[in-house]
């Protein structure tokens, strides 16, 4: 059995240990988080209307009050991580 480095990699070069090095799982964590907040305001919209809105919708009558829009923005300002993994793969 081969040591791990803290990067993850192993001492006998294989890639098997490196797909759970914490930069990897970063990533992919990085990319989960659009499209779970997208889902999020599709689902929030669609089912949206009971006494809890109530609650969250700080800003009665503003266009960003509530849960949707919140979601939304929450999704565009996650969308980095898929911005850079376009900009790689035009690059390769």
């Amino acid at each position: 059995m081969s040591a791990l480095h803290p990067a993850g990699a192993r001492h006998d070069g294989s890639e098997a240990a490196s797909q759970l090095a914490p930069s990897h799982l970063a990533r992919w964590l990085g990319l989960a988080a659009t499209p779970t907040f997208a889902v999020m305001a599709l689902l929030t919209a669609a089912f949206s209307g009971g006494p809890a809105d109530m609650l969250c919708a700080a800003g009665h009558g503003l266009w960003l009050g509530g849960m949707v829009p919140m979601y939304l923005l929450m999704s565009a300002f996650h969308s980095a991580a898929w911005l850079r993994l376009i900009a790689e793969r035009r690059r390769a």
